[in-house]
């Protein structure tokens, strides 16, 4: 199956299983089929019963374990009363909690990247950071539908793989340094939001002109008009064409 088809696999136990070993060969094997191999060995099963349940090999075990970690965000959030914090507290809250998720597993995170960054790779990487950027946001309270969920997603994600990459070179204590700059670029974005936010609010409803201008323009084809490309007194005049400019 093609990359850009990847669907990420569901959870069970004996997957968890499996990726625990996993972890511990991936700073020796990388993440590869040597480790999950070995792994299966750790849990007295053969290499056919672990590549069923990584059918997809190397990036079914990236993803899963990504995912994992989303989920288990999820769960470590259900102790903490995120409601009475602001949103800036709690946007950054959980995305403290989605890197400590991965605490000790810092170096299989770095080569993680590595096979991610990949050209080949970059559809299933793309997947799994929006899946991240979604479940920070939704855990953080935002359910908002409209035009802003997309750029809020966008932004997030610059926020967040931007902070990764401070983690996974943090050695301060309590990696200080890495939620110290991460409230700081939470700041530089709500301060846009803000911004972007007053434009917004001074324009008209863009998405609603585009839907009025779409609708009136079905209607007029329902009728048999045809929409006239010349300007007045120009019969000559050519409709523009439909090819996308260079």
């Amino acid at each position: 199956m093609s990359n850009a088809f990847w669907r990420p696999l569901a959870p069970s136990l004996e997957r968890d299983r499996l990726l625990e070993a996993v972890l511990n060969h991936v700073p020796f094997d990388g993440w590869s089929p040597a480790a999950l191999k070995a792994a299966a060995g750790d849990l007295g099963l053969t290499q056919e019963e672990a590549e069923r349940e990584f059918p997809g090999g190397v990036l079914d075990l990236i993803g899963y374990h990504s995912v994992r970690a989303d989920r288990q965000m999820g769960e470590a959030l259900a102790a903490l009363d995120l409601a009475k914090l602001s949103l800036r507290r709690r946007v950054i809250a959980v995305i403290r909690a989605r890197l400590e998720q991965n605490a000790s597993a810092r170096e299989s995170v770095r080569a993680a990247l590595g096979v991610l960054s990949q050209p080949r790779n970059l559809p299933v990487a793309m997947a799994l950071l929006y899946r991240t950027v979604d479940a920070v946001w939704w855990a953080a309270g935002d359910t908002a539908t409209n035009f802003s969920f997309y750029t809020k997603r966008a932004t997030l994600a610059g926020v967040y793989m931007a902070t990764l990459m401070v983690w996974l070179n943090d050695r301060s204590e309590g990696a200080s340094e890495t939620w110290a700059f991460l409230e700081r670029r939470i700041d530089d974005v709500l301060k846009i939001q803000k911004a972007r936010g007053r434009v917004e609010a001074a324009l008209p409803d863009l998405p609603g002109l585009f839907r009025a201008f779409r609708q009136a323009t079905a209607a007029r084809h329902r009728r048999g008009v045809r929409p006239d490309w010349r300007a007045d007194g120009d019969a000559k005049r050519e409709p523009p064409s439909s090819a996308p400019e260079s």
